[in-house]
């Protein structure tokens, strides 16, 4: 049975089967690194600085848990969609109703536009920092990302991976340079990995680590990556593909870790023992690095920064393309996809700047991680529900042990996040009293919450005989004995280019001498458009001079011809025309531009091809 590939342009590249030895492991290295990006955003920054600033080296630990609980998460995404072939996007569309799929698919791109809002705007900051760039051009700026990533794409899932990886060894570098600065101190940092009872603002800031720790897009994303790599579908091949990820997503994993403790330790080391308490403001950190040790340190913070979130806005978007094709099965141009995506984050941070000043970006920051935080569970829940699934996942099913500390791992990110998203409320209740509060954020809240409650318990009571397999084009169909086809009206559009002489072979191979031919040409000047066929304009007087020639030409070799113009939009006047004489079949040349022309000039097959309902042959 036929299913739509996940990120079908670059689904299978990468061979691993003609490698051997650390060639062959090395092979595999590549997705988790795309992955790690969304540990280390600026989502994550602010509320290191803040554990770092206010409790110095004593949140490590929960640091730590967190990368652990990440470790998990991403390590069954990756196992769902080497074992299934499936992202976690198109399982839950098997799995739950259509109806449920809607607002998963668009909770799961909220998190999406969240995520990529606060990835611009810690972009817009570095730049400010490093440049003197003002926010407003910073974010401006940032819409040139969605370029980049078509180029990327189409060189290959490789140069992707590497270019990434590239942007995480700088933060990286950049972070381990700022150890060598700030000095901290050893002895404190290992006494901060032995866990300690938390309460107030330390257990606040705590949930806040652990909420931006597992970004729900990485789940998609993961389970997504995994499947660039071309392996063997058998016992063997998948269990090595299985250990191989496991070892790609521990290593990037603990460089994000790595990443996060440097930050937390930094702002222990620069403010924490400096007295300075209140640092949970990137442009702070910054103003502060400058002031305590010079220009190299906070040089190499904005240039991090900025890293950080070039790498992580290519993968929110590639997780954005993941999650329509998954929930929905809609399929529109890349371009206009990332493009759609981008905006989406671009237009409430610019605006926010406009209205409220580059100030209120922070409170924006915040925000951006609390619609994350509501839309974890929808993620994690099915993730858990689907590797466990012995009928699907048949041996590679997960374990007892795995399975507790699964469900374990969802309860304390769900508990946590709920917590943080009552507080919020409460709080926004408190300082505007508005009258939306109560009767909008507070009821969608609440559906949210029982949705959430429905995704836990569908998979449960649901029979799996309901379950819908992943074939949206349907089964195939029986193919009966085809008599003769002998088209007697076929219609050529031509344009007077090289082209014609092959458009014109192909349509005569088709109906032969017994066919009329019905030539058809579009006028699309000006004049065309505005006056139709009461347009006498050179073009068009010239136009009708040279379908006449070809319709002489034809019947001097025995054919039958008819000329027909067409004025104005290409794409109506040849489906007129064709429903007009009643036309059998329509033979088309391609333009042959590609790329930007094609975006410019658009693409006449295309269009015409969506208002006939006769067959139409495309001649290169």
């Amino acid at each position: 049975m036929n299913k739509p590939e996940s990120l079908s342009e670059v689904h299978g590249s990468i061979d691993t089967g003609k490698r051997t030895g650390w060639k062959r492991i090395l092979s595999f290295i590549g997705p988790a690194y795309l992955v790690s990006v969304g540990y280390m955003d600026p989502g994550n920054w602010a509320t290191d600085l803040a554990g770092g600033s206010k409790f110095g080296y004593q949140l490590i630990w929960i640091l730590l848990m967190s990368n652990l609980i990440a470790l998990l998460l991403q390590s069954l995404s990756a196992r769902l969609g080497i074992v299934r072939g499936l992202d976690l996007a198109q399982a839950s569309r098997n799995t739950y109703p259509k109806w449920a799929n809607i607002p998963l698919f668009i909770l799961a791109q909220t998190a999406i536009v969240a995520c990529d809002l606060a990835e611009i705007i810690g972009m817009a900051i570095g730049l400010q920092l490093l440049f003197k760039l003002p926010l407003i051009w910073g974010i401006s700026v940032t819409i040139f990302d969605t370029v980049l990533l078509l180029f990327l794409m189409n060189k290959g899932m490789r140069k992707m991976e590497a270019f990434i990886v590239s942007m995480v060894f700088i933060v990286g570098l950049s972070f381990l340079v700022e150890m060598f600065i700030v000095e901290p101190s050893f002895k404190e940092i290992a006494a901060g990995f032995k866990p300690s009872m938390l309460s107030g603002e330390a257990l606040y800031i705590a949930i806040g680590i652990i909420g931006a720790t597992v970004m729900p897009h990485n789940l998609y994303l993961h389970s997504s990556l995994v499947q660039t790599r071309k392996i063997k579908r058998d016992f063997k091949g998948i269990k090595e593909a299985i250990k191989f990820n496991l070892i790609d997503t521990a290593v990037a994993l603990n460089l994000a870790f790595f990443v996060n403790a440097a930050i937390l330790i930094l702002a222990a080391a620069a403010f924490y023992k400096n007295g300075l308490h209140e640092v949970a403001e990137i442009q702070d950190a910054y103003k502060l690095l400058e002031h305590i040790f010079g220009g190299v340190a906070p040089a190499l913070f904005a240039i991090a920064l900025i890293a950080a979130g070039q790498s992580s806005t290519v993968t929110g978007t590639l997780a954005g393309q993941i999650i329509m094709e998954g929930h929905l099965n809609l399929r529109i141009q890349p371009w206009l996809r990332r493009l759609v995506t981008r905006l989406l984050a671009i237009i409430p941070a610019f605006f926010t700047i406009l209205y409220f000043g580059d100030d209120a970006l922070s409170g924006l920051l915040i925000l951006s991680q609390v619609v994350l935080s509501l839309q974890l569970g929808f993620a994690v829940i099915p993730l858990i529900h689907f590797t466990s699934d012995k009928k699907e996942m048949k041996e590679f099913a997960i374990g007892l042990w795995v399975k507790i500390l699964a469900w374990t791992s969802a309860l304390l990110i769900v508990a946590l996040n709920v917590k943080l998203v009552i507080e919020e409320i409460s709080s926004w209740n408190e300082k505007s009293g508005a009258w939306y509060v109560s009767y909008l954020i507070v009821p969608v809240a609440l559906l949210i919450g029982l949705l959430l409650l429905y995704v836990f318990l569908h998979p449960i009571f649901t029979s799996r005989k309901l379950r819908r397999s992943n074939v949206p084009h349907g089964d195939a169909l029986n193919i009966e004995a085809v008599g003769d086809i002998d088209y007697t009206k076929i219609g050529i559009t031509v344009d007077f280019s090289k082209n014609d002489r092959n458009t014109i072979r192909h349509a005569l191979i088709q109906g032969g001498k017994n066919a009329r031919y019905h030539l058809i040409h579009v006028v699309e000047t000006a004049a065309a458009r505005y006056y139709g066929q009461s347009a006498l304009d050179h073009e068009t007087q010239s136009d009708e001079e040279n379908l006449k020639k070809y319709c002489e030409n034809l019947e001097k070799l025995g054919y039958q011809a008819s000329p027909h113009i067409g004025f104005g939009n290409p794409a109506r006047a040849i489906a007129e025309l064709s429903k007009e004489h009643h036309i059998q079949l329509l033979v088309m040349g391609a333009h042959g531009h590609k790329g930007l022309k094609d975006l410019i000039l658009g693409t006449t097959v295309e269009s015409v091809r969506h208002r006939v309902n006769i067959p139409v042959l495309i001649v290169r």
